[in-house]
């Protein structure tokens, strides 16, 4: 929008926020739709950035036919948008399509060792068909594509008990609350900060590469270090709790993106403690909120998971 570009945000607001956006709110260049992509959607547009879809457990898990339709139908809904205007469109895929992965970092070469039937696949393969769909879409239709195969993503206005590992250990150690660790804690997990994906995305975008792309940080860390790490961030007061191990959880997960280096000129700029730090100082100020309808803290259930 600061460079021109006239925008348009389509969201159902199931794990989304309008705070999160009210700086925009006003914007000539920006308009806000509260809709379903899983309905049908009529616009005039050069570019879709198709984000749609909870992507952490307890979202994605509360209502798992609902994950599946907004991976299938409503990502052939913005394919067929996509086709209707000529514009270019990119998914946003993940890691998750690697499953608990047998190659170590995962390449986009690599086919990936998932569960169809899991806990977890109603996310896993929704994202996996909806690569299959843009595919299917490009040959068949000549709709131009772009898939970013996103890894963990951390930064400010994550949801606080969205299940992830950085806002469960940032809440877990600002309330004094052990931190809690699923299994022995020895799994690995690789986080990148929100502002290099978003430059990611972007630059891929934008770039003649047709082919899935891997967008993550390959600075790869246990989780029993991680914590570790926020603790000490923190004040280093809490404890650490392990309860059993999650279902299907991958044991090891760190992007190999000599790919995006090469055809995008892309890769992470911002450390983990710095982010880390913005995003601490994120949720201190959320915490602090004294109406509990002004916090970014919504209660779907108490699962929580890595």
């Amino acid at each position: 929008m600061m460079d021109g570009h006239e925008v348009f945000v389509v969201d159902n607001y199931f794990t989304g926020r309008k705070r999160n956006i009210e700086q925009w709110l006003g914007h000539e260049n920006f308009e806000m739709l509260h809709q379903d992509i899983v309905n049908p959607l009529y616009l005039e547009v050069d570019q879709i950035y198709h984000l749609a879809s909870p992507a952490s457990p307890p979202h994605y898990m509360y209502n798992p036919v609902k994950t599946i339709k907004t991976n299938t139908v409503g990502t052939i809904n913005m394919l067929g948008l996509a086709k209707r205007t000529k514009a270019r469109i990119l998914i946003a895929s993940t890691s998750e399509v690697y499953g608990d992965p047998e190659v170590h970092p995962q390449p986009e070469t690599y086919w990936g060792h998932v569960n169809p039937i899991g806990p977890r696949a109603c996310y896993d393969e929704g994202k996996r068909v909806a690569e299959t769909l843009a595919y299917a879409y490009a040959k068949q239709s000549n709709v131009s594509v772009r898939v970013a195969r996103i890894f963990n993503t951390y930064g400010p206005r994550m949801h606080a008990n969205d299940g992830r590992v950085v806002s469960n250990f940032v809440i877990q150690a600002l309330e004094d609350k052990p931190l809690t660790i699923y299994g022995s804690g020895d799994q690995t997990r690789s986080f990148q900060y929100v502002s290099d994906l978003v430059n990611g995305l972007v630059l891929l975008m934008n770039s003649n590469y047709s082919l899935p792309v891997n967008i993550g940080n390959p600075d790869e860390h246990s989780i029993i270090t991680f914590a570790n790490i926020i603790n000490d961030m923190v004040g280093g007061g809490s404890s650490i709790e392990h309860l059993p191990a999650v279902e299907d959880d991958p044991q090891r997960r760190r992007p190999d993106i000599s790919l995006a280096k090469r055809v995008l000129d892309w890769e992470p700029t911002v450390p983990l403690k710095k982010g880390l730090a913005k995003t601490v100082d994120y949720f201190r100020k959320e915490l602090q909120r004294t109406k509990h309808s002004d916090r970014n803290l919504p209660e779907i259930h108490e699962y929580s998971s890595l």
